[in-house]
């Protein structure tokens, strides 16, 4: 049986750019504490990222000096994005999980099908931008698509 949810309303208060998301997320998943994340602003050197993404940190350092507090917030007490896109979303899946996610971009039938465990289910839901719709496939095979698809 296939069911869908949108994303719950999340807890969170802090809203953050689907870049500034990626760009705090591949510091997690490159093993920084919440204390190392919570220095960005400070540091005279950034680091350099040889991945893939190759990102530049720059702007997040420029989030963490300007806007202290909204940082200090979003990595302390989480985040939700303020809009994805597909391929940013499949982004944010394989940096914060380490999995790589299954894209359909198909016009008008774009999707993501993903495996999630329940714990990474929920905090995509919390995660995720308004206008997109988690589909239970097979659990835990989820579909996340935009929500105008499940409207027709």
């Amino acid at each position: 049986m296939m069911t869908s949810t949108t994303p719950s309303e999340s807890p969170y208060q802090v809203k953050l750019s689907q870049w500034e998301a990626l760009l705090l997320e591949s510091l997690r998943s490159r093993g920084w504490s919440e204390h190392q994340l919570l220095e960005l602003g400070a540091l005279e050197q950034l680091p350099i990222d040889r991945s893939e993404y190759e990102w530049d940190y720059t702007e997040l350092a420029a989030l963490a000096n300007t806007q202290p507090e909204r940082y200090r917030q979003a990595v302390q007490q989480g985040y939700q994005i303020k809009y994805n896109t597909i391929r940013g979303l499949r982004s944010w899946l394989h940096i914060t999980f380490d999995i790589e996610p299954e894209m359909l971009l198909e016009e008008g039938h774009e999707a993501i099908y993903v495996t999630l465990t329940d714990k990474q289910l929920q905090h995509l839901r919390h995660v995720l931008s308004p206008g997109w719709v988690i589909r239970v496939e097979s659990a835990p095979l989820y579909g996340i698509e935009p929500q105008y698809r499940s409207m027709q």
